[in-house]
């Protein structure tokens, strides 16, 4: 099942198809699980509030193309004074392939490199107060994608862009959504049981305590184990991909707290249906909580709907 394909995700890949700019690469787990990688690692500044709250983490993506990563940071538990958010993702980043050196290699449009080089700006402010920021990796329609490298050293140089870009920009790990690679354009071949855990685990040997999570879809959510690895014993996270639904992602290797079978389109998924997602999240006990799509409009109203049963706690809006 697909998920939506709202306006603004559509922008996201359009812009991205259209404004690409290569990545130069010389730029510079709960304890492997059971550590909260929340919890650890990531600083930016000596002063560092905390995000830390019972009833799970709630993550979510904000399309950069058209929206402010810093709105992330502006919704607080109103008993607690906590953060909503626990993780924000930069949405998205692509894997391009150069059909002159026929490699795959990360780009970012202008509004991508926009937050990464104003990081001062645009990321510190929430990692200062205790959130994680991701960066979003998504493919480009170019046949380049996360399941069809075809050998470990090639895998292993596309984990070294990643890693050099988190390096680089200080961030708190990588998001994996494979999506739009349409694998075999350009001549690249089709998907490989093997390509997918190769990347993660190549990734993961460079950054041990960094985040590494999953959006449950594509040709990678059936491709997760391979020559005794799996993805659920190298990435902290995975949530499921269709907004408005429950769905536990089969990741072997990841427990409860660390899965979001909850996905919610802050613009088009009722309250009522958010709602219930959160109470079979919480009843089900599970970790996560997906939030995607959101913008500079007020939405603190619709948060405290899930919040009240996640948290225990309304939400506070501070512009």
């Amino acid at each position: 099942m697909k998920p939506k394909l709202h306006t603004l995700r559509l922008m996201a890949v359009g812009a991205t198809a259209a404004a690409a700019l290569f990545f130069t690469t010389s730029c510079r787990k709960e304890n492997d699980k059971k550590n909260d990688p929340l919890n650890s690692g990531g600083k930016s500044s000596a002063h560092t509030e905390t995000v830390t709250k019972a009833g799970g983490k709630s993550v979510c993506y904000v399309e950069v193309n058209s929206n402010s990563l810093l709105n992330t940071g502006k919704y607080t538990l109103t008993t607690g004074g906590q953060q909503l958010f626990d993780i924000a993702i930069i949405f998205a980043a692509n894997i391009n392939y150069n059909t002159t050196t026929h490699k795959a290699v990360l780009s970012n449009n202008p509004n991508v490199s926009n937050v990464l080089v104003n990081r001062a700006t645009q990321i510190v402010p929430l990692q200062n107060k205790g959130m994680k920021v991701l960066l979003s990796i998504l493919g480009n329609h170019q046949g380049a994608g996360f399941c069809n490298f075809t050998s470990r050293t090639a895998a292993a140089a596309f984990a070294k862009q990643l890693s050099d870009t988190v390096t680089y920009y200080s961030l708190d790990g990588i998001d994996f959504d494979d999506e739009y690679a349409e694998y075999g354009n350009n001549g690249t071949t089709q998907p490989n049981d093997s390509s997918f855990v190769m990347l993660v685990d190549e990734l993961r040997k460079l950054m041990p305590s960094k985040i590494i999570s999953f959006y449950y879809y594509g040709p990678a959510a059936s491709r997760l184990s391979w020559g005794g690895k799996k993805i659920g014993d190298l990435a902290n996270y995975s949530w499921n991909a269709i907004y408005g639904s429950y769905s536990v992602p089969n990741v072997a290797g990841l427990p409860k707290s660390n899965l979001g079978p909850a996905a919610v389109d802050i613009q088009a998924t009722s309250q009522s249906t958010a709602n219930s997602l959160a109470t079979q999240t919480k009843n089900n006990g599970y970790g996560v909580y997906l939030w995607y799509n959101l913008t500079s409009t007020d939405k603190h109203t619709y948060f405290s709907g899930v919040s009240n049963i996640l948290y225990g706690s309304s939400v506070t809006y501070t512009p």
